[in-house]
């Protein structure tokens, strides 16, 4: 031990003890502060490659036309495609409220539209006058269509 202080000190490095527990006890003569420093420097590095997922809101009505939902899917679909969450939000007002199985056949239009690009991580659920759905980007397979087919619905109750 005291030959590799006398080492380092000769050096002008520092002695790191490697593994104590080892018998005899393993040193390194290395410059510590640059060592840490490097490690440092593969921490941020490693942070500011992770992938980060935002939530985004797709806003719908109960008796939204095709082409609008159309318009919206392909945004979702964009969102997806991008690796982030998508919640779409049911808004419900008056005598919407007695009618929410239009609401619910809207949400199955858009799950089954998107079934590709994600897969439905909260089912859609009331809370208040709001239905909400989320979907996340399905990792597995990535398809690059760039067309949103919206499934055939029929008018009914306008």
């Amino acid at each position: 031990m005291e030959e590799g202080k006398s080492r380092a000190r000769a050096a002008g490095l520092d002695l790191v003890e490697v593994a104590p527990k080892a018998n005899p006890p393993v040193c390194r003569v290395m410059d510590y502060g640059k060592w840490m420093y490097q490690q440092k420097k593969k921490e941020q590095k490693a942070r500011s490659h992770a992938k980060h997922s935002e939530l985004k809101e797709v806003r719908l009505r109960p008796k939204i036309d095709i082409h609008d939902l159309t318009i919206k899917l392909g945004k979702a679909k964009q969102f997806l495609g991008e690796g982030h969450k998508v919640q779409f939000t049911m808004l419900f007002r008056g005598r919407e409220m007695a009618h929410r199985e239009l609401g619910l056949r809207t949400m199955d239009r858009v799950r089954e539209s998107l079934s590709e690009q994600g897969k439905v991580e909260v089912m859609p659920r009331m809370l208040g006058r709001r239905m909400t759905m989320v979907l996340t980007a399905d990792r597995g397979g990535s398809s690059n269509s760039s067309t949103v087919s919206v499934v055939a619905a029929s008018k009914s109750g306008t």
